[in-house]
């Protein structure tokens, strides 16, 4: 099936539908979506999302980044929206760039530090809660999003296909589609400019490549201090963010064909 939908100024849409699980059934598709934030959406965007039928929007972003770039939405909107303003326990960006160097090496290492603490922010948590609740009571699409569509969004998207049987090495390379070539040129064209105009940082195309890409060590990382943390993936989401086995049965029923 064809995953990413191409749009004039959303990155990273696509449907994380669609995967054959250990049950026998198959994850339907065209009613999870996953995508960067929505704050460049042309007209023609609004229309096509519009159009998609989406019910809910969950947006995984901190407050300082829904502020710097608002969510655009279509006439007569009216689909639920999921978000916060619970303080994140990992700076900001613009905060962790000040004086120092910024390279390839520093979002790779920035990354696994955000890996291996994001399951256990507080803000994530009543998020990926609701999210779930969410997906589970919402009576058509949803698309689940943060700023790059990649990391926040990478963790509760792997987590939907976990909970919903969808095999580890599945799970992985949806997670990997984020670094489709046709896409990356476009991505650091425009993280580059965003940079130096944000945050007064000028990065080469090594530091520009990592920083709008995936690596599998990242979510590997997540799924390890799970481990360490609560013995399985399983018990995460039962003890941590609620998923016990009545709502993990109407999540299997909405979404499982």
């Amino acid at each position: 099936m064809i995953r990413h939908i191409d749009f004039d100024g959303i990155e990273n849409f696509r449907d994380f539908g669609g995967y054959d699980t250990v049950s026998g059934r198959k994850v339907k598709s065209g009613l999870l979506y996953r995508s960067a934030n929505h704050a460049y959406a042309s007209d023609a965007d609004l229309d096509r999302m519009r159009k998609l039928g989406l019910a809910a929007i969950v947006d995984l972003r901190r407050t300082e980044e829904r502020t710097r770039e608002p969510s655009k939405r279509w006439p007569g909107f009216g689909a639920a929206v999921v978000e916060n303003d619970i303080l994140s326990d990992h700076a900001d960006w613009i905060e962790t760039m000040r004086g120092v160097e910024v390279n390839a090496q520093w979002f790779f290492d920035d990354a696994m530090s955000y890996y291996r603490t994001a399951p256990f922010q507080a803000r994530h948590i009543d998020l990926f809660r609701r999210y779930f609740l969410t997906l589970a009571d919402t009576p058509g699409p949803i698309v689940v999003h943060c700023a790059a569509g990649k990391d926040r969004t990478g963790i509760i998207c792997a987590l939907t296909h976990h909970l919903l049987g969808v095999n580890s090495d599945d799970i992985l390379a949806d997670y990997l589609l984020t670094n489709d070539e046709a896409r990356m040129a476009r991505k650091i064209a425009f993280l580059g400019p965003w940079l130096r105009d944000t945050v007064d940082k000028t990065v080469d195309e090594a530091g520009l490549r990592v920083a709008v890409s995936v690596n599998a060590a990242y979510l590997e990382t997540a799924v390890s201090v799970i481990g360490k943390a609560h013995g399985s993936l399983d018990n995460y989401l039962t003890e941590v963010l609620g998923v016990d086995a009545g709502l993990r049965e109407r999540l299997q029923d909405r979404l499982l064909a």
